[in-house]
């Protein structure tokens, strides 16, 4: 009987939970960043997430309005630096449907400048610049992981030793 009403109570707090967590949304991407200039807001990232040096990533660019809407059409340039030096220049591209994506190699491990430009995109006509942040997979981004990886098995193997015991002490009592 005990068990029964555990069960009735426990029933509809799970489908009260199920139907509130219906929504599901991405998680943004460690190595991203968005920013508002003018009119216009442009968000950057990396797939994946941690470039490695030496390998192909993909830079994926968003550009919409403030209302979070991508825009139809869009010039944009791009420059990328390192250790305040431009080490390659894209040039001005027509893209429609608010989204670029673009390979690229990540030559040094440490921190790119991405300076995107979007042309005509100022209210006088002229050009806006965003700045973005990129980093590349160094030593500390496995640290990082790892970290993450041991606090979960060890949080799971502290709830396996204080509640396994008490499940087998509770079964096993005539």
């Amino acid at each position: 009987m005990n068990g029964t009403l555990r069960i009735f109570f426990i029933l509809p707090l799970l489908f009260v939970s199920i139907s509130a967590t219906t929504d599901a949304y991405g998680h943004s991407l460690f190595n991203s960043s968005e920013q508002t200039l003018g009119d216009y807001r442009v968000q950057i990232a990396t797939q994946p997430e941690f470039p490695q040096i030496g390998e192909r990533s993909q830079v994926l660019i968003r550009v919409t309005d403030q209302d979070g809407k991508e825009v139809d059409r869009f010039m944009m340039g791009n420059r990328i630096f390192y250790n305040e030096e431009q080490i390659i220049t894209w040039r001005p591209e027509s893209y429609d449907g608010g989204h670029m994506e673009k390979d690229f190699i990540f030559e040094e491990s440490g921190n790119h400048i991405f300076r995107v430009d979007l042309y005509d995109a100022a209210s006088d006509g002229g050009v806006l610049t965003f700045s973005f942040n990129i980093s590349t997979q160094s030593p500390f981004g496995y640290v990082f992981i790892g970290a993450i990886a041991a606090g979960g098995i060890i949080f799971g193997g502290v709830i396996g030793i204080v509640y396994v015991p008490r499940i087998l002490k509770k079964r096993t009592k005539p």
